[in-house]
């Protein structure tokens, strides 16, 4: 195995990997190109999510090969945010560079990403004027980054999970180790001052994604019901608006019944309101039950992820 670099890389390229291992020997390839167009000293490092049996002998190989690569395989499946922040804290580069691991996010754009970065603009997005994903992936999409900005009025509207992070805000935002990551919804606590820069989306040509549409929807309710206090104040105001609506009947009823308009108030009508509070209650416990479900899991202090095998840069971790 060849010896790891002595210096100390300038820019770290963090990889979560799930669905797309086959990719990530061209990824590899390209990323080196660049950087060294770029004059940048680099290392790349890739977390294995447990996605794909051939992911981690595909690490493996690569780090064997290159000494800029580090592998990490997670002892479960985290998810890609945690696997994300894995891979951070173990960065040592002064900007740390996170990309999907499907080559959607060329890895020609980082120059373009660490030049619109700074000490005063810590955070950098790449952002694509036109996505190469599926039309429900597009729609999706939409619709969740509108509802997050109503629910996070500070989220930059532009973020994608190609960013590059200043190593001081990276260092921040592994400290604060939380135990189901969002990782804009974090460094929204941490920093307004963020860049945006226009890249191209790559078409995926290997595999195929694994966000289905019930993973999309599940992936929504955990960012809301963990970061938003949203779910909340709407079921506040459904439940006073349901306590308006059921005391207006209730007068209209009396009413109706004194001056002799309502002669029987109606076995279907009562039903259908008590039904539909019973239904109303039920959905706000269900709200709030999953909130008290999340402040026990950090009560419990559920690790946010488990490394249990290293390859490359050396044997002992390291972080930022």
């Amino acid at each position: 195995m060849p010896d790891a670099p002595s210096a100390l890389p300038e820019v770290s390229v963090v990889v979560p990997v799930y669905g797309g291992s086959a990719a990530l020997p061209e990824l590899r390839e390209r990323l080196a190109a660049a950087m060294r167009q770029a004059g940048l000293r680099h290392e790349l490092i890739l977390v294995d999510d447990r996605g794909q049996a051939e992911a981690w002998p595909t690490i493996r190989a690569l780090a064997d090969a290159h000494p800029e690569v580090v592998g990490l395989r997670l002892s479960q499946n985290f998810g890609q945010h945690a696997a994300t922040v894995c891979g951070i804290a173990e960065a040592r580069g002064e900007w740390i560079v996170t990309i999907d691991d499907d080559l959607e996010h060329a890895p020609e754009a980082i120059p373009a990403l660490l030049a619109a970065g700074s000490a005063e603009t810590p955070l950098v997005y790449g952002t694509f004027p036109q996505r190469t994903h599926a039309g429900y992936r597009n729609l999706t999409s939409e619709l969740m980054r509108r509802a997050l900005k109503r629910a996070f009025p500070d989220l930059n509207e532009a973020y994608t999970s190609f960013r590059a992070i200043h190593a001081p805000l990276a260092r921040h935002l592994v400290a604060l180790g939380h135990n189901r990551p969002y990782i804009d919804g974090m460094l929204s606590w941490l920093t307004s001052s963020v860049a945006t820069v226009e890249v191209r989306h790559g078409t995926r040509e290997h595999g195929h994604s694994t966000y289905t549409l019930r993973k999309l929807i599940s992936h929504a309710l955990n960012i809301f019901v963990t970061f938003s206090h949203l779910p909340l104040r709407v079921a506040t105001y459904g439940g006073a608006a349901l306590a308006v609506v059921s005391f207006l009947y209730l007068a209209y009823v009396v009413i109706g019944r004194l001056t002799g308009h309502i002669t029987d108030p109606g076995y279907t009508s009562l039903m259908s309101v008590v039904l539909l509070a019973c239904g109303i209650q039920l959905l706000i416990l269900g709200v709030i039950g999953e909130y008290i479900g999340r402040l026990m899991s950090a009560a419990y202090r559920r690790p946010v992820y488990i490394v249990a095998h290293r390859v490359g840069g050396g044997d002992a971790g390291h972080g930022p």
